[in-house]
């Protein structure tokens, strides 16, 4: 059975993807720093893990949690990388895939950023998060549930 696993420190869609997997049988899990702990209660068919503050550790378990027909929700282009071949896809919260065809490139851009950071250049960060971003993931996020759900 499908679940999502949502890189759940920073992912501005979490609330979405809880509203649209509600009474499909998917489960949801978000994965999230010690630092980041909420006491909000969540529906049934959300689950939350905590886990260290260090470097990498809410990926590290998302890796070990992730089975092949998952969906990954993530904005760590590293991440996605180590998902591709174990998942059935990896999505970034903007409503874009990764793929295969894809990674390579994005990889290649974020240590050329580095590259410059350390140099002492400056790059510009992300664009602010809006409602036209939010509906845009809905939007293909609602077409892969729909995909799974016929397959199963």
């Amino acid at each position: 059975m499908t679940q999502v696993i949502i890189d759940g420190d920073a992912c501005p869609v979490t609330n979405s993807v809880i509203e649209l997997t509600d009474g499909t049988g998917i489960f949801v899990t978000i994965v999230r720093s010690f630092s980041h702990f909420s006491t909000v209660i969540q529906p049934e068919h959300v689950n939350v893990i905590y886990v260290d503050d260090g470097p990498d550790a809410v990926d590290y378990r998302i890796v070990r949690l992730a089975k092949s027909e998952d969906i990954v929700i993530t904005q760590d282009y590293g991440l996605a990388s180590l998902l591709l071949a174990k998942v059935k896809y990896v999505m970034h919260h903007s409503g874009f895939i990764f793929n295969q065809q894809n990674i390579s490139n994005l990889l290649e851009q974020r240590h050329a950023s580095a590259q410059f950071r350390k140099s002492g250049g400056r790059t510009k960060g992300p664009s602010a998060f809006t409602e036209e971003d939010v509906t845009k993931f809905e939007t293909k996020f609602t077409t892969i549930l729909q995909t799974i759900l016929k397959e199963d």
